[in-house]
């Protein structure tokens, strides 16, 4: 009789377990800045990986190692001339951007022509126009200036673009080239339905930066050092002007390091300032 109770209340027991299980399985996670936290673990340290296009000869290694450690990012795209193949939104680029999709990576614009802001202009009828220069497309190399409207289109024109290659929507978020703007071109890009998105001081990631003075190695050990919970790191799909090339080199150990740390990995969509922002836009789309 005694076993037989033994029996029972273990059998009870276990039912409860499997039954805690099954619920904390069904159950909402706790979310910080879109990194899952089941109920009751440690708390996140969300960070929101970026890259910019590049020569986009890195391009298939990063994905693999993108895949490799399950990290989403964000991309932010402009038709920039590349190593191989008709520019990075060309038609010889188009599947890789489709595989991205495919693997839940989030869009938006980084304008087509990748277009740097060089200054304000005041128009005689007080109007602000900005002084531009691309460094891709027709007119690279070459000052103009441009209205809201114009800078508006050159924003919009890229999104058209990846929405067309990857048959997902992108986010009503813009990088413009350098991170270069102004307060005029941030109120006439949002007053068009894009929020600008910069990264931390932290977050660069310096493969801008030249070889022979800031090494891979050196750039490693610094991100690891600084980053903190929140930051925005940006980073590019290959960099012309280095010859040491930080990804994938770096681009794996810093993942790898950052994940040790208790850092996990976020796209723009969940980040806290442009959460509600996406969701207005796109609640209005």
């Amino acid at each position: 009789m005694a076993s037989g109770l033994w029996i029972t209340r273990r059998a009870d027991r276990l039912a409860r377990l499997v039954g805690l299980a099954v619920v904390a399985s069904f159950a909402p996670a706790l979310w910080a800045g879109g990194c899952a936290v089941p109920l009751g673990g440690a708390a996140a340290k969300p960070v929101y990986l970026t890259f910019d296009t590049g020569h986009m000869a890195v391009a298939p290694l990063i994905a693999d190692v993108l895949k490799k450690h399950d990290v989403q990012v964000t991309f932010f795209a402009a038709n920039e001339r590349t190593q191989t193949g008709n520019g990075s939104l060309g038609s010889d680029w188009a599947s890789w951007w489709k595989a991205r999709a495919s693997e839940g990576h989030e869009f938006a614009s980084h304008t087509f022509d990748h277009t740097y802001w060089r200054a304000d202009v005041l128009e005689k009828n007080a109007a602000t126009h900005f002084r531009v220069r691309a460094s891709a497309g027709p007119q690279a190399g070459q000052d103009q200036v441009w209205t809201s409207a114009q800078y508006c289109a050159e924003i919009h024109k890229s999104e058209l673009r990846l929405q067309e290659i990857t048959g997902r929507k992108t986010l009503p978020l813009f990088r413009a080239p350098g991170g270069k703007t102004s307060p005029e071109l941030l109120k006439a890009a949002r007053s068009c339905g894009y929020a600008h998105v910069a990264w931390a001081p932290s977050g660069f990631l310096g493969d801008e930066l030249p070889s022979d003075r800031f090494p891979n190695p050196q750039l490693l050990e610094k991100a690891l050092k600084t980053i903190q919970a929140g930051d925005i790191l940006v980073a590019h799909l290959g960099i012309w002007s280095r010859q040491q090339p930080w990804a994938p080199a770096v681009l794996e150990p810093l993942i790898v390091g950052l994940k040790a740390r208790g850092f996990c990995f976020a796209t723009l969509r969940q980040h806290p300032q442009y959460k509600r922002w996406i969701e207005q836009r796109e609640a209005k789309s």
